[in-house]
C-alpha cells in the first residue's frame, strides 16, 4: 500500500497512482487526518474518498504508532491515550471508541484498532502490560465497530493488531486474544522499530502460525524489498511503508540493478533509462542524466518522477510475487531475487 498519511501520497498525483503505478489501495492516518483537516471537513466532503478523488480502497491506521512517537507528549491511561498535537500543542484524548468514530468520519474501507506500539528494546514487564492494554482496547474497538453505522453507506472492515514486542509468549497470547474477537483481518504491529532483521523474520514466522489462513495478514510499516519477500514467504499478505516515496524525495531510486543515488556525478552524462527492466512513466520518458539534473537543481518534478518510479518498482515486485505464488514457483523465484540483494543495498 502506498502511504498517503494526510490524504495524499507525497509528490504523486492520484492519476499516476491509478494509471501508471496501478495501486489498488492506499493508506492514510487517523491521527493526522483528525488534526488536519478534521472530521467536520471530511464529513462535509462526503468522506476522504471524495475529498481526495480516490475511488479505490483506503486503509486507515489508528494513529497508535504516531502517538507512540510523540514520547513525552503522550500519557497512557486504561481507557485511552492523552496526547498533545505536534501541530499546536493542543491536548486531545483518544479512546478506542473515539478512534472508530474518526475512522467512520474518514470513511475508510479498512479500519485499524487503537493499540500501543512498544519500543525496541522493551522490558518484558512493560511489553506484557502493553499487550494487555492493547487486548482490552481491542474489545472496545470491536464493540464500538459492531454497534455503529457507516456514514457513507459502503461496507467497512476492522483489523486487529497483534503486539507483544519481541516476546513469543506475548505474541501468541495477543494473537489468540484478537482471533477470539473475530476481526476481519489481523496485523502484526510493533516490528521494524529497531530490532535486527533476523529477529523480525523469526517473530513473523512464529506469529503467523496463530493467524487465520482465510483472513488477510498485514505486516505494518515494512519495509525494504528483501524484507517484503521474506515476510511473504512467512505468510504475510499486506504491507505499507514510506520508504519508496521517502527515498525518492532524497534522490535514492530502487532498481533491478541496485539503488541509484541520483545526485551521484557519474549520472551527469548518462542518458540511459533509470531501470531497463521497468515500464513506469519515468523510465519510459526520461534519462538518468535528466533526473540527476532535476535533483541537483532542486526541481519539484524530481520528487514526482522519482516517487512514481519507486512505487512502480514496489508494486511490480509484489505483483510478480503473487504470480509466482499462484504458479507454485515463489520459493525459487524469491531465492533468485535475494541472491542479487547486495545490489539493493549497494548505492550507485
Amino acid at each position: 500500500m502506498p502511504v498517503g498519511t494526510q490524504g495524499t501520497v507525497k509528490a504523486v498525483d492520484q492519476e499516476y497512482l491509478r494509471s501508471d503505478i496501478k495501486a489498488q489501495i492506499i493508506l492514510s492516518n487517523t491521527y493526522h487526518l483528525y488534526l488536519r483537516p478534521g472530521t467536520e471537513i471530511l464529513e462535509k466532503a462526503g468522506g476522504l474518498h471524495k475529498f481526495i478523488n480516490w475511488e479505490k480502497p483506503i486503509l486507515t491506521d489508528s494513529g497508535g504508532f504516531q502517538i507512540f512517537s510523540l514520547a513525552e507528549l503522550r500519557k497512557l491511561k486504561h481507557d485511552g491515550v492523552e496526547f498533545r498535537s505536534h501541530l499546536d500543542g493542543s491536548k486531545h484524548f483518544f479512546t478506542p471508541e473515539k478512534v472508530i468514530g474518526i475512522e467512520r468520519s474518514i470513511g475508510s474501507d479498512i479500519m485499524m484498532v487503537l493499540d500501543e506500539c512498544t519500543p525496541y528494546p522493551c522490558e518484558y514487564a512493560y511489553a506484557r502490560k502493553s499487550k494487555e492494554l492493547t487486548s482490552r482496547w481491542a474489545v472496545l474497538n470491536k464493540e464500538s465497530f459492531d454497534n455503529s453505522v457507516p456514514l457513507y453507506g459502503h461496507k467497512q472492515f476492522l483489523f486487529g493488531i497483534i503486539q507483544g514486542s519481541v516476546y513469543k509468549d506475548l505474541r501468541e497470547s495477543s494473537a489468540k486474544d484478537l482471533v477470539s474477537l473475530d476481526f476481519d483481518g489481523y496485523a502484526i504491529g510493533g516490528l521494524a522499530v529497531g530490532e535486527p532483521a533476523e529477529m523480525m523474520y523469526d517473530l513473523i514466522n512464529f506469529t503467523t502460525d496463530f493467524m487465520p489462513e482465510n483472513k488477510p495478514r498485514y505486516l505494518m510499516g515494512v519495509g525494504r524489498p528483501e524484507n517484503i519477500l521474506e515476510a511473504i514467504e512467512r505468510g504475510v499478505d499486506m504491507f505499507d511503508c514510506v520508504m519508496p516515496t521517502r527515498n525518492a524525495r532524497n534522490a535514492y531510486l530502487f532498481t533491478s540493478e541496485g539503488i541509484l543515488s541520483m545526485r551521484n556525478a557519474k549520472h551527469k552524462d548518462d542518458f540511459s533509462v533509470i531501470d531497463p527492466n521497468c515500464s513506469c512513466y519515468t523510465c519510459k520518458n526520461f534519462s538518468r542524466a535528466y533526473l540527476r539534473h532535476l535533483y541537483i537543481a532542486k526541481e519539484i518534478l524530481a520528487l514526482e518522477l522519482g516517487s512514481i518510479h519507486n512505487l512502480h518498482f514496489y508494486l511490480d515486485l509484489v505483483k510478480e510475487a503473487r504470480k509466482q505464488i499462484i504458479g507454485g514457483t515463489f520459493k525459487d523465484w524469491k531465492d533468485s531475487i535475494l541472491s542479487k540483494i547486495t545490489n539493493y543495498q549497494k548505492i550507485n
